[in-house]
């Protein structure tokens, strides 16, 4: 498999819906530690630094392209952003939100993905950092309402699982 270190840039591939919105896709990056000392820590999830301001942290998420499936689109800017590869898995749902760059209305979809690599190089390394945090943690420091709420879904979903059977 060839791997371009490279992101994708412009929009004339970009969806948008029968409302003229932007379609963005993205993902909720997390791992289950096997053995946490608070339970409440069990579920770490890596935000990564918005590319504008670097101290404002966010789940990676961008444009899904007409060329690609709504699931390529998640998994492209997650290693883009993020630099991280996993499962994807079933989304969790559907948000409206307003740009506060462009003053415009985006309809985006997330999926959790369960990391399973960690890459050393990634497209966007040079203009972004990431880290893993506790939930808590990413509840309080992220600015975006419609991401904790993902966060938070993602969070009930793990709950209502077997935290042990995941690997």
């Amino acid at each position: 498999m060839t791997v371009a270190l490279v992101s994708r840039q412009g929009r004339q591939l970009q969806r948008y819906n029968s409302c003229g919105s932007r379609l963005i896709v993205g993902c909720i990056p997390y791992r289950v530690k096997t053995m946490p000392c608070d339970p409440d820590q069990a579920v770490e999830v890596l935000v990564i630094s918005s590319s504008k301001k670097r101290q404002e942290i966010m789940f990676p998420k961008g444009g899904w392209e007409q060329d690609e499936s709504i699931i390529q689109a998640a998994y492209r800017e997650t290693f883009e952003e993020a630099g991280v590869l996993g499962h994807l898995e079933d989304s969790l749902g559907i948000w409206r939100y307003k740009s506060k760059s462009h003053d415009k209305i985006h309809e985006a979809v997330m999926f959790p993905l369960n990391v399973t690599e960690e890459l050393y190089y990634w497209p966007e390394k040079a203009i972004r950092t990431r880290k893993w945090i506790g939930v808590a943690e990413a509840m309080a420091e992220c600015k975006h309402s419609w991401m904790k709420e993902a966060l938070a879904r993602l969070v009930k979903r793990l709950s209502s699982e077997d935290l042990e059977m995941i690997p």
